[in-house]
């Protein structure tokens, strides 16, 4: 029986967001800021790095955020929901972990879209040892859809 890869091991926490899923997503939202990435693998033309540190940096615009999936994810959903509070459009993907801290303080807030399935992390063949969701923190009329889900009733 051979090792599992470390793809698939606590060994790392950075998952590469597949190719094919974020194209979808940024048709979708047209992304202007990468907040989690690597020279290699940023999907947008602006982005922070890890020595860079996006927790420390403005988030401003239309963010995608594909954090570290350690113990520091916490901190990363509470920064992409304080940017939305600060004015910016910050769509998440995540691991759908719903019994964390982080995930019912800062992922209940926004708006939640489980991905069927398990997605192919950085273009390994095999598909994640885990589920996934997009959290996204947007404000009313920025997103035709969300505009009737958070309509309120008139009186």
């Amino acid at each position: 029986m051979s090792a599992p890869s470390v793809h698939f091991s606590s060994a790392t926490d950075l998952w590469a967001t597949p190719d094919d899923f974020f194209a979808a997503q940024h048709k979708k939202h047209g992304f202007t800021l990468d907040v989690c990435a690597t020279p290699e693998n940023a999907k947008c033309a602006d982005y922070f790095t890890k020595e860079q540190d996006g927790l420390k940096q403005l988030w401003q615009g239309v963010v995608w955020m594909n954090p570290p999936y350690g113990r520091t994810i916490g901190n990363w959903m509470r920064k992409a929901y304080e940017s939305f509070q600060d004015g910016a459009k910050v769509v998440c993907l995540v691991p759908a972990r719903t019994d964390t801290a982080w995930w019912h303080d800062y992922a209940m807030k926004g708006r939640i879209e489980f991905i069927r399935g398990r997605l192919k992390f950085g273009g390994h063949k095999n598909s994640a040892p885990f589920p996934s969701a997009l959290v996204g923190f947007e404000h009313p009329g920025i997103d035709i859809d969300r505009v009737h889900f958070r309509s309120k009733p008139t009186a």
